[in-house]
C-alpha cells in the first residue's frame, strides 16, 4: 500500500526520468516495449501510471490483436483480456484499475471488429507481476494487459 505523497514522489520520479530517458535514447523504451509479446505471441499492451487509457504507441499493438484475434488459431477460441497494475496504490485501487485497463482494450477491439462473445476480462491488480524488482523498469513492465487464448 502507498500513501498519497509516496504516490506523488513515484510520479515525479517517473515524470523526470521519462523525461531523460526520452531525451538520451529517442523513446528506446517505448520501441522496445512495443516489440514484446506473451508466450501465445499476443502483443502486450503497457500503460502510464495510474493510467487506463491505450497510449497512441500502444495503439498498433491492440490493431495485432485484433488482427489476430479475427484470424488463425484464435479465430473460434475466446480471449481472456487480463488487466495487471504495478505496486503503487491499495490493493482494491489496483484491482479497479487493471478492470479499467482490460475494459478499454476490449473496447477497442470490439471497435475493430472482434466479436463482443469471445472476450472475458479479469483484474489481476498488483498480483500477477511480471517483474518483482523495486524500480521504475519493473513498475512499467507491470502496469499492462496481456491476452490469453482459450
Amino acid at each position: 500500500m502507498a500513501t498519497d505523497a509516496a504516490v506523488e514522489n513515484v510520479q515525479e520520479a517517473e515524470a523526470s526520468s521519462t523525461t531523460t530517458a526520452t531525451a538520451e535514447t529517442g523513446n528506446a523504451s517505448q520501441s522496445m516495449a512495443m516489440a514484446e509479446e506473451s508466450a501465445n505471441g499476443m502483443p502486450i499492451v503497457y500503460f502510464d501510471f495510474d493510467k487506463f487509457n491505450i497510449r497512441a504507441d500502444m495503439e498498433d499493438e491492440v490493431s495485432r490483436a485484433a488482427n489476430m484475434a479475427n484470424s488463425g488459431s484464435a479465430a473460434d477460441a475466446r480471449i481472456r483480456i487480463e488487466g495487471n497494475c504495478d505496486e503503487w496504490g491499495t490493493d482494491e485501487y489496483n484491482y479497479a484499475l487493471g478492470l479499467k485497463r482490460a475494459k478499454s482494450v476490449q473496447d477497442s477491439l470490439i471497435a475493430q471488429g472482434v466479436a463482443a462473445d469471445k472476450l472475458s476480462l479479469i483484474s489481476y491488480g498488483e498480483s500477477n507481476p511480471s517483474c518483482s524488482e523495486h524500480n521504475k523498469e519493473c513498475w512499467g513492465a507491470n502496469r499492462r494487459v496481456e491476452f490469453k487464448i482459450l
